[in-house]
């Protein structure tokens, strides 16, 4: 079944076995909205929990977190020009922009990890409250999936330079897509109910 094409199809859906993979994929993502979601709700529940310790609105750095945002929605579009590049078979192009959009990545967690040091420094660690707790607990867990992404697209990445783009080279490169658009999506979550919330 892997074997046989429907080159009516776009590269990465046209063998049976990477339709089915990607459909699971998007199983997997349901399974990580729940996280998410559950991650959100218990936030939401504890963010006014700060035990006598620092609050939002001593903590939070507008730039800070408006440099964050700017680094994963710009990734975000350079990874749709990654796809873009792969449909128009340009092997040289989608190997650029899926780098850049790894460079912007490594950007995003460098000012996130950055940003937890000051915070730390500024006396909220994962112990001073709940809302430390939750706060840590929520942007930690979406930095650690950043950090994954760029080893998975990097493990992606020396795939296609040792075999070019193939029907299974190209369904890895769509799937890895789908996660960054989706852990961006979540910074969205993340940038309207913790930062802008947590400043008004």
């Amino acid at each position: 079944m892997a074997g046989k094409l429907d080159t009516s199809l776009p590269l990465e859906y046209q063998q049976e076995q990477s339709r089915m993979n990607i459909l699971g994929f998007w199983l997997f993502l349901g399974a990580e909205i729940a996280l998410f979601a559950t991650l959100f709700v218990t936030y939401l529940t504890y963010e006014t929990r700060t035990a006598m310790g620092p609050t939002q609105a001593d903590l939070f750095i507008v730039k800070d977190f408006m440099i964050e945002t700017i680094l994963l929605l710009v990734s975000s579009f350079t990874m749709g020009i990654a796809i873009f590049k792969m449909r128009n078979n340009d092997l040289k192009g989608l190997i650029t922009w899926f780098v850049i959009t790894l460079l912007l990545g490594a950007g995003f967690l460098y000012v996130e990890i950055a940003e937890f040091i000051h915070y730390v420094h500024e006396g909220l660690t994962i112990q001073t409250s709940g809302f430390g707790s939750a706060f840590f607990t929520l942007l930690g867990t979406h930095g650690l999936h950043v950090t994954m992404g760029i080893a998975w697209a990097i493990l992606v990445i020396i795939q296609l330079v040792k075999r070019g783009l193939t029907p299974v080279t190209a369904r890895k490169v769509f799937i890895i897509g789908l996660y960054w658009h989706f852990l961006d999506v979540v910074w969205i979550f993340i940038f309207t109910l913790v930062y802008l919330k947590g400043l008004l």
